[in-house]
Formats: structure tokens, C-alpha cells, sequence
């Protein structure tokens, strides 16, 4: 299976990770409430550049060696409008969590957290050799849910009621990929 850029898409670049460009935009992009409840299931909260940078600097160096974290740009103006990573990588199983994030709103259900999803598998299972890659996604979010679907992933379980948001109980949904998945659907796509 060849390809002509491991991490170019029909939409989207992986960049390499800038600290001083995701500091800058993550800062911006935590002042959109809905990005961070989509995101993540912590309480919101502001992040200034400094304390962003000084994080992540953190995690890269010292929690999280293995960690392979991108920027998502664009290929049509190179902006910056994400990020994408594996983590919790377990070479002996072949297996990795992948999380995505596009903060900025503007390039929403347009196809770009799809084609960055399908770049990132990719990568996880040709130069990396993983046989799985997995992700949750809470209820509350059916436009990832189809993007999800659309990259290949499948739902394979469900955490009842893991997330209450203004009142209601929402559940976590589990989803994965096999690389022989993967595999059939590049070849089916061409």
C-alpha cells in the first residue's frame, strides 16, 4: 500500500506540533465553551498561552515520551484549525487511543476532522504497525459520532450516564479500528 504523503490528506496537513502555535490557539480556542464540552469532560475552564505552553511542554518531556501529537492545518491556506494525537500506545498489543480536537468553528462538519482521522490511521497503522486504534465520544456529540463512522471506526460499548451537562446524563461511547478494517476500506476506496 503506498502513498504519497503519510501525512497529507484531500483536506488537511498533520504538522508537526508547535508549542508556541498550539499555546496561541488553544488559548483562543478554550473561550469557545461548546469546543471545550465537545472536547473533554472536565469543567470548562480558561487557559492563558503560558500555562498552555507550560503544560503541554510538560507532558512531551516528562508524563508522556510516547506521545505523538500534530497539528491539523489546512492544505488550502496552512492555518492552523486543530490537533489530533495517540497516546496510551501498548506496542505489545498493537494497540493506541487517538483523541482529535478542531477548534476552530468555521471548519465544522465540513470534512476535516474526517480526512485528518483517516491521515492520522494512516499513520498508526503503516509506520507504526499498531493493529488497533480506539476512542470515546460522549452521546451528546453525533457529528463526531459520523465522522468516527465515516474514518471506519465501529461502536463497541458504552459507559451509561458518564457525563452529566446541564441537568441530563449523557453516556460514553466507545469505538474502534481494526488495521484490517482500515486496510479493506483503502482498498475499496481506491
Amino acid at each position: 500500500m503506498k502513498r504519497k504523503d503519510l501525512f497529507t490528506g484531500e483536506l488537511v496537513r498533520l504538522a508537526a506540533f508547535d508549542t508556541d502555535v498550539f499555546a496561541e490557539a488553544t488559548s483562543r480556542w478554550a473561550l469557545d465553551s461548546e469546543y471545550q464540552r465537545l472536547y473533554a469532560s472536565d469543567e470548562c475552564r480558561l487557559w492563558s498561552k503560558q500555562k498552555v505552553k507550560g503544560r503541554i511542554e510538560k507532558v512531551i518531556a516528562v508524563e508522556k515520551p510516547d506521545l505523538y501529537l500534530f497539528m491539523i492545518h489546512t492544505l488550502q491556506s496552512d492555518q492552523p484549525i486543530g490537533e489530533i494525537d495517540l497516546d496510551e500506545i501498548q506496542y505489545s498489543h498493537g494497540d493506541a487511543f487517538v483523541s482529535i480536537g478542531l477548534g476552530e468553528r468555521d471548519y465544522w462538519g465540513k470534512g476535516y476532522g474526517t480526512d485528518a482521522m483517516r491521515v492520522l490511521l494512516g499513520f498508526a497503522f503503516t509506520e507504526l504497525n499498531l493493529r488497533r486504534v480506539s476512542l470515546d465520544v460522549f452521546g451528546y456529540n453525533p457529528r463526531a459520532q459520523r465522522s468516527y463512522e465515516k474514518a471506519g471506526f465501529v461502536v463497541e460499548g458504552r459507559m451509561r450516564s458518564f457525563v452529566k451537562r446541564e441537568g441530563k446524563r449523557w453516556d460514553m461511547i466507545f469505538m474502534g479500528i481494526f488495521r484490517e478494517e482500515w486496510e479493506r476500506r483503502v482498498k475499496e476506496a481506491g
